[in-house]
């Protein structure tokens, strides 16, 4: 086989290797999620009270698993984030825990119009030749279109993750903003047929509608967002 021009990590993170969290296991990380939860800024927000926690599928990259959660709050925000742990040896469990939570008003149930409701985070970075730089993503949501079975990450048209959907949710881990490509989210049925994609980009303003003697700031915004 040739030498490739695509130079960039495929299947970094290994795929899910547990069960969703549950029972004791699911209180643990509730516990620590919503200790990151206490340590919002709601920047004069009024955030409510978190309500059920919803858990991801687990990736682990680098000696780390990461396990996403959204939670709703009784003011109708949704709270995303995830717990990270080191896994311990064979006779060892989790240790190290760190836990990162933000909020976002902006929700599927505001925006019909979305197919996949995402949540990302960057969680580390990839050094490629010529001093190019990846950023490692988490990313994990819901399709909002029946029949999906797999979540793919695809970088210019190249799948870098995927993930098979369990309880109808997934989570990937792949490199962004690579080379001037972005990351798209995938969704496709059991035969392959694609259902529904999204960017984590928000759609940029027309030079129009921008002063050009203001800085744009970065489209990736936090939380659910429109393709």
């Amino acid at each position: 086989m040739p030498p490739t021009d695509r130079f960039v990590p495929r299947f970094a993170a290994e795929p899910p290797q547990d069960l969703l969290p549950y029972g004791r296991w699911a209180a643990t990380l509730r516990e620590r999620f919503l200790a990151a939860v206490e340590a919002i800024d709601p920047d004069g927000e009024d955030l409510g009270e978190p309500e059920a926690v919803t858990w991801f599928p687990d990736r682990s990259w680098q000696g780390r698993t990461y396990v996403p959660a959204v939670a709703t709050t009784t003011t109708a925000f949704e709270l995303f984030g995830f717990v990270s742990y080191a896994s311990g040896g064979a006779d060892e469990g989790p240790d190290d825990f760190v836990a990162r939570a933000d909020f976002t008003d902006e929700t599927a149930a505001r925006h019909p119009e979305w197919r996949l409701d995402l949540c990302d985070e960057v969680v580390g970075s990839w050094r490629g030749d010529e001093g190019r730089v990846a950023d490692m993503t988490l990313v994990w949501g819901f399709p909002l279109v029946p029949g999906g079975a797999v979540a793919t990450g695809e970088l210019a048209d190249l799948v870098v993750d995927q993930c098979t959907l369990a309880e109808e949710r997934f989570t990937l881990l792949a490199p962004d903003a690579y080379a001037g490509d972005t990351l798209q989210i995938k969704l496709y049925d059991a035969r392959g047929h694609e259902l529904a994609w999204e960017s984590l980009y928000a759609e940029v303003a027309d030079d129009d509608d921008v002063d050009s003697d203001e800085e744009e700031d970065d489209p990736r915004t936090e939380g659910s967002r429109p393709g």
